[in-house]
């Protein structure tokens, strides 16, 4: 008689809600572990960020330290107005002035610098070469250089000058006077004439160091 009942189907996929509750509330507890095991690496992650930046950042400042003090000192230009120093230098050229190197130096026999005569500031910038140093008794005899009565032999003296204008008689350069002459014997703007004459030391801009043309001039002063 039982037979003819149906079975009653039960569902077997059923879980009670306090069950899903216990099951969430776990996966909650594994998230915060996981999240609180990452908080080291976020920790040491950000430290290496901040370290970074702080890097970046001196590097920065350094280059820029280093531009400023290179087109402070080195960067500065200025025109040749004379074909004086030809043919290293020709008239309208531009040369690069180190500023900075006579900071460290005194101004040398044979350098090539930049001046104004008797430090008139109004006066345009002459560049010339040291002949006579400080102390020293110079004369322009028989067309060549003679420095506390010996003569000269260097590289940037040879030939003869024609014209020794004021170094006809001995120059006796003070303490802290150079004689200059053009690398152009004939361009008399130099200490030979009297509107130049001796150039002292605090008129000095600079040592004349490189030619930035773009012609055969190119290159570092000698």
């Amino acid at each position: 008689m039982a037979g003819w009942r149906q079975k009653r189907a039960y569902r077997t996929d059923y879980t009670p809600r306090f069950s899903m509750r216990i099951r969430k509330k776990k996966k909650e507890r594994e998230a915060r572990a996981f999240l609180k095991k990452l908080d080291p690496l976020r920790e040491q992650r950000r430290k290496i960020n901040t370290k970074a930046v702080g890097r970046w950042a001196l590097e920065i400042a350094l280059v820029l330290v280093l531009a400023f003090v290179a087109v402070t000192y080195f960067g500065i230009r200025v025109i040749s107005m004379d074909n004086g120093m030809n043919p290293q230098i020709r008239n309208q050229q531009s040369v690069m002035v180190n500023r900075v190197v006579y900071n460290a130096s005194k101004p040398k026999r044979g350098d090539i610098i930049v001046f104004k005569p008797r430090g008139n500031e109004k006066d345009r910038y002459y560049i010339r070469r040291i002949i006579g140093m400080p102390g020293e008794k110079l004369q322009i005899k028989d067309g060549a250089f003679y420095i506390d009565g010996k003569k000269l032999n260097a590289s940037y003296a040879k030939g003869s000058i024609a014209e020794p204008g004021l170094a006809e008689e001995t120059v006796r350069l003070g303490n802290d006077e150079y004689f200059v002459m053009s690398d152009n014997q004939y361009n008399m703007e130099d200490s030979r004439a009297s509107n130049i004459g001796n150039v002292k030391r605090s008129a000095v801009y600079g040592k004349a160091w490189f030619v930035p043309s773009i012609s055969r001039q190119f290159g570092f002063l000698k």
